[in-house]
């Protein structure tokens, strides 16, 4: 059974998709056994509590710079022998240090299709103002392993979603969530914990 720590700074919407999929045998081979929160008042601590699994708080604002930060947390989740790190609306930035002490054993949810609004400046609902004022007709998410590279890393599912007329960076922003983020993230989670993942040639490939 593989321990399943995940990263978190906000109100925790893709944590509690996570927790109610290992609820439902969604997720194989694994169990969330610790949260870590950069914000003290992130609401994601509170799904945590009511499900039983441990907290762990490490302010940003604690820390002098990014590769302090960085160690701290690489520490917390080395102590918690974290098998796989999940970024669940983790806002913060880190540094190559933790992408050397877990390669290819973190990964992030982006609200866009890769290689597509990704990168430095694309988080939250600036991913969606950027496909609206594009007019693109599908957006959706991607769930990717982190590299030291931002939304760089080999990418594990897509979801495409279909973009609505009329629609508002919120609308379409709840609906990519709905439809793809919390179906995927908890997917690839059973994934890599049943061992059916591995990155060939920089590109994840899954295996049955």
């Amino acid at each position: 059974m593989k321990n399943i720590a995940v990263l978190v700074s906000g109100g925790g919407t893709n944590l509690q998709a996570l927790i109610d999929a290992e609820k439902s045998g969604i997720i194989k081979g694994g169990r969330i056994t610790c949260v870590i929160a950069s914000n003290p008042e992130a609401y994601a601590l509170e799904r945590a509590k009511n499900n039983g699994i441990s907290t762990r708080i490490i302010p940003r604002k604690e820390y002098a710079d990014v590769a302090s930060y960085t160690k701290a947390v690489t520490d917390a989740l080395l102590e918690e022998k974290a098998d796989l790190v999940v970024y669940a609306g983790f806002m913060t930035i880190l540094d190559e240090q933790i992408v050397k002490a877990f390669p290819y054993k973190m990964m992030n949810v982006h609200p866009a299709l890769i290689p597509s609004f990704c990168g430095k400046g694309f988080y939250g609902l600036h991913v969606h103002e950027a496909a609206l004022e594009k007019g693109v007709k599908l957006s959706g998410a991607t769930v990717h392993f982190v590299t030291e590279v931002c939304d760089g890393g080999p990418i594990i599912m897509q979801k495409a979603v279909p973009v609505e007329n009329g629609d508002t960076p919120e609308t379409l922003q709840r609906r990519i969530m709905e439809q793809a983020e919390w179906k995927i993230l908890p997917e690839a989670v059973s994934l890599f914990c049943q061992d059916k993942i591995k990155v060939v040639d920089g590109k994840a490939i899954i295996t049955e």
